[in-house]
């Protein structure tokens, strides 16, 4: 397949890379975003661009590739709910309605997250705005999965970019074993997330289910064959 690739410079895309990368099953990946990722492979074309959501110079292209892997986001801390929306909600949503024009067969995951308010009513602000999003890319003539990881465990040197996150990352690394066991439905791995991907975008191998949860990312993971 060929591969569509947002936020591969955060800690989730750039363990979806790799995945991919490793991956035979993956032919070319195609990586949109504002800073080159520093990464060289024979499958992986960069786009480096101050706004990873104009697809104009690819729409020639865009019918031939098979899913977009949209690991793209921020975190809410200090933001208003107007900002957060807009690189959030209005972002993702400039990429996906030109991709399902383009090539209506193509699968899109996006990465939401455990808590989403799929009523947009809660008093959460992200979780309202995530909700909102996810119901505008289900309602789009593509097939579209929402991934909501819970506690997403960094695994193969793929730290996060938030200073915040590496701190608690950090200083509960050593209990990662301890809650696989006690809550497993919890917890992923950025491994698993780039593994479940591939799996609900290869052809005749999906799953009904529109909304992956952890418990169903490490499940997609686990059954899909090793590199």
């Amino acid at each position: 397949m060929n591969v569509i690739l947002f936020g591969g410079t955060g800690m989730i895309g750039r363990g979806v890379l790799r995945e991919c990368l490793r991956d035979d099953s993956v032919e070319r990946v195609l990586a949109i975003g504002r800073t080159p990722l520093g990464v060289s492979h024979p499958k992986l074309h960069e786009l480096v661009q101050d706004a990873p959501s104009d697809l104009s110079a690819l729409s020639a292209e865009l019918p031939g590739y098979d899913a977009c892997f949209f690991c793209l986001g921020v975190s809410s801390v200090g933001m208003k709910e107007e900002a957060y929306r807009r690189v959030t909600h209005d972002l993702t949503l400039a990429v996906a309605r030109p991709l399902a024009a383009a090539n209506p067969a193509l699968t899109f995951v996006y990465v939401s997250g455990e808590g989403t308010d799929s009523t947009e009513q809660g008093r959460s602000m992200w979780a309202r705005v995530k909700g909102k999003t996810e119901n505008d890319l289900l309602k789009l003539p593509f097939q579209a999965y929402m991934f909501r990881p819970g506690i997403v465990q960094p695994v193969r040197g793929m730290p996060s970019k938030t200073r915040l996150y590496r701190t608690l990352y950090a200083v509960t690394a050593p209990l990662f074993p301890l809650l696989r066991r006690i809550a497993p439905n919890l917890i992923t791995t950025t491994e698993a997330l780039g593994r479940a991907m591939i799996a609900v975008a290869t052809p005749g191998a999906g799953t009904s289910t529109r909304i992956i949860r952890p418990q169903d990312i490490n499940r997609l993971g686990e059954a899909r064959p090793r590199p």
